[in-house]
C-alpha cells in the first residue's frame, strides 16, 4: 500500500507504507540523509527509523534546527550513559535529558568510584568508541 508524504514545500511524494524518515531523506538527497537527525510527522517529532504507516506532512530536522539539536543531544545522553555503564559497572542512572545547549545525566556511582575532571577524557573516548560502532538505537514503547 502506498502513502502520501507532503514535504514543507507542498510537494507530495509516494512511498510504501512503513517507510521511515531516513529512507525519505535518502530519496530527496544524499546530503540530507547524512545531515538528518529527526523528522516531524504531522506535528510530532519522531526518530528517523520509526515506520510511517499513514499519509503525513513531514519536515526533516538537521543540526540547523532546534529540534535536530535536541534529538542529537538526547541520543548523546544515551550514548554517555552507555559509556559510563561500561566503564563503571553498577552505576545507577536518574534522568538524562537534552537541555538548551547540550545534555547531562544524573548518576550515582558505586561507593568505590570517585569521578574527577581527569576521568572525563576517558568517558569521552569510550563514547567515541561506541559511536564508531554505529549500532542502531531501537525505540521501544513501554507502558508505565
Amino acid at each position: 500500500m502506498m502513502i502520501k508524504i507532503t514535504l514543507p514545500d507542498q510537494r507530495v511524494l509516494e512511498f510504501e507504507k512503513g517507510v521511515n524518515g531516513l529512507e525519505i531523506a535518502k530519496s530527496i538527497s544524499r546530503s540530507l540523509a547524512e545531515d538528518a537527525l529527526a523528522i516531524n510527522i504531522n506535528g510530532e517529532v519522531w526518530d528517523l527509523s520509526r515506520p510511517i504507516e499513514n499519509d503525513a506532512q513531514i519536515k526533516i530536522y538537521t543540526w540547523n534546527d532546534e529540534e535536530g539539536k535536541h534529538a542529537f543531544w538526547h541520543s548523546s545522553a544515551h550514548l554517555m550513559a552507555e559509556a559510563i555503564e561500561q566503564l563503571y559497572p553498577g552505576t545507577k542512572f536518574g534522568i538524562g535529558p537534552a537541555i538548551e545547549n547540550g545534555f547531562y545525566y544524573d548518576v550515582e556511582f558505586p561507593e568505590s568510584v570517585i569521578i574527577t575532571d581527569a576521568d572525563l577524557p576517558k568517558i569521552e573516548a569510550k563514547m567515541k568508541e561506541l559511536a564508531q560502532r554505529k549500532e542502531a538505537i531501537i525505540r521501544k514503547n513501554i507502558s508505565k
